[in-house]
């Protein structure tokens, strides 16, 4: 998973901040229709050959901003006529000028946050509460007061305007590299709220990262129906990724990898409930069987509590964060709008109905049968990770596992290898090894995340978990699916056009790029695939993978709809609602494929404790992968995510189109499934 809490991502997500603790009243607009009129007079007297229709646009974007705080009306009206660049040489200097203090900025900001989590994320031992304490502060949270303060921020309103996502889409099909960069300079300030709301999200985030890093299962601990073991004493497994990758590691299993599913699948449905027990919990102290729910030490049966609701109070935490914003977005107002409407550049209202469509098509369920023939038994619950069309599925973990510690023993072996790597992948000698060189490799508390530099002197950090035998498959994996993350993020900080358009129009773009990575992980380790029905198979993994991370997104949308319906829910109310959720989103998409109702299993997203509403990035990820896999049969790979990724922050409609020449869309997956349905049957 890319890193949500970069300070790039912080300050665009939550517009420009920012204020000290003040009254609401205090925030609201002060400049009237007549007195930015008077300004936009102002400043065509001052160029008359100017854009009208700039100055009329920065002027009123920069009135929006303008509190009693920043002085009167007149001194506002001053303040533009004399801050206003009517000379477009002049604007193109001072553009670059500010590029570049924010490239600092940004980048020693994102440098403090990673060294401040620096023990919190990765594996240096016991954690004290002062980690915590200092993980959760923000360097950065009060950067943007000041810049209101100074009037830098106005500068930067009045001269490069805010333009809407309806304004990009419609506009920037026309717009050259540089309008493109000017627009983005002005996402920076987008709107205005109180500074300290950013250190209570940051905060927040950090309790809930921390909630998640150390959610691990002993799983030698686990007792089977008749008090059997199934799991190695010192398999620690996270949740949810390590338990959802246990489980498709399993179907290469023919002596017990049923039953070692089903086990685990009782731990998800525990934890999703909250019946499971506190002690169970990052703790190895106690044996549990997950089927009774009965805990127990040396033999004896013992009471045990239940987490009962911490994982959802992490939820309701991060809702009164985000939704404190709210007053401070006029337009966005709403969490929800502001992760759709505003990071994807995609309505909430558009995304669900693409994600209807694709769950009501008919060829899943006859995926659903094909699985079905191949496992030789009917569709259980987990098999919403069914793994068996990629060619791992028929080679043993444990001699993936071998293969891996074997070539990967620590950290530093992986990183001397990333030059390698993509030299595999076709990256010309010379490329490769500087890509390489923008990316160090750190060992992973959690299950593992791709952080990028933002600045170019520094490095994208790949972490996954690096056990002391050395990096098992599962990590490895992982490794290689950041390590796509990472490219992503170096490409597009050094090979944009301009600073300001660095990354990708939204996370789900990344996410494509980590998914075509991580296909590619057996040939990396120079097992070839000779099936030659391997086409057909990835269409159908694609497909699946699609069908169950779209079902696990509907879940995270609900909720957060059945929260703004109810903002003074507890944990409590929560929790039994995403039970619901969770169930009829099942019953809806799933029960006519699987033949059950009423499962919860989608629930189970650790993305939705510390990771607000990114699980639909994943979805519009594997889309977007399998159009530029379509894109790759026919261009080298290469070279085309040098081109495509250097592409910037534009809208993801227009990047789609000079990606790969068409828009994101259900379609090109849906037809190559028909016929891999019908080859294959």
């Amino acid at each position: 998973m890319k890193r949500l809490l970069s300070y790039v991502f912080l300050l665009a997500f939550f517009g420009a901040c920012q204020e000290t603790a003040k009254e609401v009243s205090t925030m609201e607009m002060i400049i009237t229709e007549n007195e930015a009129g008077d300004a936009i007079r102002a400043v065509a007297d001052k160029h008359p050959g100017a854009d009208r229709q700039h100055i009329e646009k920065g002027v009123n974007h920069a009135a929006s901003l303008w509190r009693q705080t920043d002085g009167t009306p007149e001194e506002f009206v001053a303040f533009c006529e004399e801050n206003y660049i009517g000379n477009e040489a002049e604007k193109q200097a001072v553009f670059e000028k500010i590029s570049g203090y924010y490239e600092s900025l940004y980048g020693h900001l994102n440098r403090l946050s990673i060294d401040l989590r620096w023990h919190t994320d990765l594996q240096t031992g016991d954690l004290h509460p002062v980690d915590h304490m200092f993980s959760a502060y923000s360097a950065g949270a009060h950067l943007s007061n000041d810049f209101y303060n100074n009037k830098i921020a106005f500068l930067v309103a009045l001269n490069f305007p805010f333009y809407s996502t309806e304004e990009k889409n419609e506009q920037g099909k026309n717009w050259t590299d540089r309008e493109w960069a000017h627009a983005r300079m002005g996402d920076i300030f987008s709107s205005r709220a109180p500074s300290e709301l950013n250190q209570k999200r940051a905060t927040v985030s950090a309790q809930a990262e921390a909630y998640i890093a150390e959610y691990n299962i002993y799983m030698g601990k686990l007792l089977g129906k008749g008090g059997e073991t199934f799991f190695p004493e010192n398999m620690v497994l996270l949740s949810h990724w390590n338990l959802r990758d246990e489980i498709k590691a399993n179907y290469a299993n023919q002596e017990n990898g049923l039953e070692k599913q089903e086990i685990i699948y009782r731990v998800m449905q525990r934890i999703i409930d909250q019946s499971i027990p506190k002690v169970v919990i990052n703790s190895g102290e106690v044996s549990w069987n997950p089927y009774e729910n009965q805990v127990s030490k040396n033999g004896e049966t013992m009471a045990a509590d239940p987490e009962s609701t911490g994982r959802y109070q992490q939820i309701v935490n991060n809702f009164h964060a985000l939704k404190a914003y709210d007053p401070y977005h006029p337009v966005l107002n709403t969490a929800i709008k502001r992760s759709f409407s505003g990071n994807m550049q995609i309505p909430q209202e558009e995304v669900e109905t693409l994600f209807d469509a694709f769950l009501s098509a008919p060829q899943l369920k006859q995926v659903g049968e094909i699985i079905e023939k191949r496992l030789g038994r009917k569709l259980q619950p987990w098999d919403i990770w069914y793994d068996g069309f990629k060619a791992r599925s028929s080679i043993s973990e444990e001699k993936l596992n071998a293969i891996t510690r074997a070539k990967y023993p620590d950290a530093k072996a992986l990183e001397n290898d990333l030059g390698n790597i993509l030299k595999k992948l076709g990256f010309e000698n010379e490329r490769a090894e500087f890509l390489a060189s923008k990316i160090a490799v750190d060992p992973a508390r959690g299950s593992g995340h791709a952080w990028g530099a933002s600045m170019k002197e520094e490095k994208a950090r790949l972490r996954t978990r690096i056990p002391e035998g050395g990096l098992d498959y599962k990590g490895y994996n992982i490794a290689i699916h950041e390590f796509g993350h990472n490219v992503e993020q170096t490409i597009s900080l050094h090979d944009v056009p301009y600073y300001i358009m660095n990354g990708v129009p939204n996370t789900a773009f990344t996410e494509a790029l980590a998914f075509i990575f991580q296909d590619r992980d057996l040939y990396l380790l120079g097992m070839k695939d000779e099936n030659p029905d391997a086409g057909h198979l990835k269409t159908l993994d694609i497909l699946w993978s699609v069908y169950e991370i779209m079902g696990v997104s509907m879940v995270d949308m609900q909720m957060w709809k059945w929260m703004y319906e109810h903002p003074d829910c507890n944990a409590a109310e929560l929790r039994d609602a995403v039970v619901n959720i969770s169930k009829k989103v099942w019953n809806n998409y799933f029960a006519p494929v699987f033949g059950m109702e009423d499962q919860t299993i989608l629930a189970v997203y650790s993305h939705m404790i510390n990771a607000p509403m990114y699980l639909p990035n994943y979805a519009f990820g594997h889309l977007i992968h399998f159009q530029l896999e379509e894109h790759f049969k026919t261009h080298p790979l290469a070279p085309e995510v040098e081109r495509i990724f250097a592409l910037g922050q534009l809208t993801p409609d227009e990047w789609m189109q000079q990606a790969v020449g068409q828009s994101l869309s259900n379609e090109p997956i849906l037809k190559a499934a028909d016929e891999a349905i019908l080859h294959l049957n």
